[in-house]
């Protein structure tokens, strides 16, 4: 635990393995404290977790973070990106493949009709499948995840998973003309290494994808001092706005095209919840309070998306280019 987090103690397994971060873009310590909270969603450690933001670039991250080796704990068996399937989530899986689908084939425009994606951090599959459906047949796609559970359940539909980091899977420089990195560097213990390592493997003009939480939203202004969905504690490593994850492309070799916010009503629902669990409220609205509650998720869509539209949504899409030529990278 660390000396500014309160003595407090969300009961449960034994506290966890912490290792000090810094500022994956600064590469230093040099920080102020912004939030102090809990695992309030799997309760898999009584840790508390002190969130902080970087005082040159304003980066957002965990420090101390759990050590590597402590993955299997804090991402449980039932941890939702190991099993989101149509028979547990019912109308919001059929709304969120919907929505999903159309937003992959806009990254997708004008690859060509032989075109190698890659999804790093892809969970069980799930854009991957998307892109196998409602993509070009001609298109290779393939998945990294480093978690043998999200792995599994993607081979057996039949994709092409890689089983470790995207930095050590062997995959091929130069080959890919899409990188989609779907709420997965906030995950990371090093996102700028991971970004490099995507810049490797793409193509001359290829693209990388990211999509992630957004500090500079109105949810986090409001819930960020402890209750905020998007720390996941302690699975969130790094949180960025839009001027951070811009910096993130260029440093690793990459052109911005774009950094916008977008709709998304899961870390509304999460900090409504987190907040009320928190403050002892009653168990049975607690629960109504996640990815299965089609009335809350529902509501908050229709609450962000005028957030959206000013440029202060929930979620981040950063698309970011490889150069074609070495004058552009240069230039």
């Amino acid at each position: 635990m660390s000396p500014l987090a309160p003595d407090r103690s969300v009961g449960g397994p034994a506290p966890l393995r912490l290792v000090p971060a810094v500022c994956c873009l600064c590469r230093i310590e040099d920080a102020d404290p912004v939030a102090v909270g809990a695992d309030f969603e799997y309760r898999t450690t009584p840790d508390e977790f002190l969130a902080v933001r970087c005082r040159r670039c304003r980066l957002v991250y965990l420090n101390p973070r759990p050590a590597d080796d402590e993955s299997a704990r804090i991402y449980p068996d039932d941890y939702h990106a190991f099993q989101f399937r149509p028979a547990e989530y019912g109308f919001v899986y059929r709304v969120r493949r919907r929505l999903e689908a159309r937003r992959l084939l806009r990254w997708c425009r004008g690859l060509p009709a032989d075109a190698r994606i890659l999804d790093v951090g892809c969970g069980d599959g799930f854009h991957l499948g998307l892109l196998r459906e409602f993509g070009r047949p001609g298109w290779t796609l393939e998945g990294v995840d480093a978690d043998a559970r999200a792995v599994a359940p993607a081979r057996e539909g039949g994709l092409t998973i890689h089983l470790g980091g995207v930095e050590s899977a062997g995959l091929p420089d130069s080959a890919y003309h899409l990188v989609l990195l779907v709420m997965t560097v906030e995950h990371l213990a090093d996102p700028l290494g991971t970004m490099r390592s995507a810049a490797r493997l793409l193509a001359p003009g290829g693209r990388v994808v990211v999509v992630t939480d957004n500090v500079g939203s109105p949810d986090f202004a409001l819930f960020g001092g402890r209750h905020w969905g998007g720390y996941h504690f302690p699975r969130h490593t790094y949180l960025f706005d839009r001027t951070t994850l811009a910096r993130l492309g260029t440093a690793a070799g990459l052109s911005v095209e774009r950094v916008a916010s977008a709709v998304s009503p899961v870390n509304w629902v999460y900090s409504l919840r987190n907040w009320l669990d928190d403050w002892g409220g009653p168990r049975w609205l607690v629960n109504r309070l996640s990815l299965r509650s089609t009335v809350a998720l529902g509501a908050f869509t229709l609450f962000d998306m005028p957030l959206a539209a000013l440029g202060r949504g929930a979620i981040l899409h950063g698309l970011f280019r490889k150069p074609t030529t070495e004058a552009e990278v240069t230039s």
